[in-house]
């Protein structure tokens, strides 16, 4: 699914990530974990396309068997809207559109109807438990339903990965534990393959495979 060879990062003088090697095999949950400033999220950025490794260091991006490297840029923005989606420890919702409309917006970019849409996140959200909560724009909601409508609109258009970063971060215990629970429900019921950023001991335990990193390098 993701294959990532001698992965490095700079920016400027500092060296970032120091020749990251990693593979993830179709529909396992992967957590990274380690200290702040080990390069973990940059990591995730690179992995779902949101960044780019250095080019001075020779490197491989393969994504559900397309290299990512030779993609430029306008078809790289399709390959990431139709087979990644993101859910960020803030759940970057719009505030002025309604939770459906949230949902919404990346099944649009995919040129999608909107009859389309709205019935697909329409499904999603009714299966979330926000079917009472659709037409609520995010300060409406608890921080608990806005990153439910976050992993919605990550959802929507069947993408092969999902990538999180510190995604329960926000979240108040009860909350962090529901959501932890739904992103296994997801990949046992839709074969979703996840990588998260956490620093949440008990997400990172119950991943497939947890990673650690420390200064640049993935070390277990």
């Amino acid at each position: 699914m993701i294959q990532a060879k001698n992965i490095h990062k700079y920016y400027g003088s500092l060296h970032v990530l120091k020749g990251v090697d990693i593979h993830i095999r179709k529909g396992e949950i992967i957590s990274i974990v380690g200290p702040s400033g080990a390069g973990k999220t940059t990591l995730l950025q690179i992995l779902g396309t949101l960044d780019k490794a250095s080019s001075k260091d020779p490197f491989q991006l393969t994504i559900n068997s397309t290299n990512v490297n030779e993609l430029n840029d306008r078809a790289l923005a399709k390959f990431r809207n139709k087979h990644l989606g993101f859910i960020f420890q803030f759940h970057q919702l719009l505030p002025e559109f309604t939770a459906l409309e949230n949902v919404c917006i990346p099944a649009f970019i995919a040129n999608r109807s909107k009859a389309e849409a709205e019935t697909q996140a329409k499904k999603i959200l009714e299966y979330l438990g926000l079917s009472n909560r659709m037409d609520h724009k995010p300060n409406e909601l608890s921080g608990g339903e806005q990153q439910r409508v976050a992993v919605a609109r990550a959802i929507i258009n069947n993408p092969d990965v999902i990538f999180a970063d510190e995604p329960s971060g926000n979240l108040d215990s009860e909350s962090a534990e529901n959501l932890h629970n739904l992103f296994f429900k997801l990949r046992d019921e839709f074969g979703q393959t996840f990588v998260i950023v956490t620093h949440n001991k008990e997400l990172a335990d119950l991943a497939d495979r947890k990673l650690t990193m420390v200064d640049g390098k993935i070390v277990t």
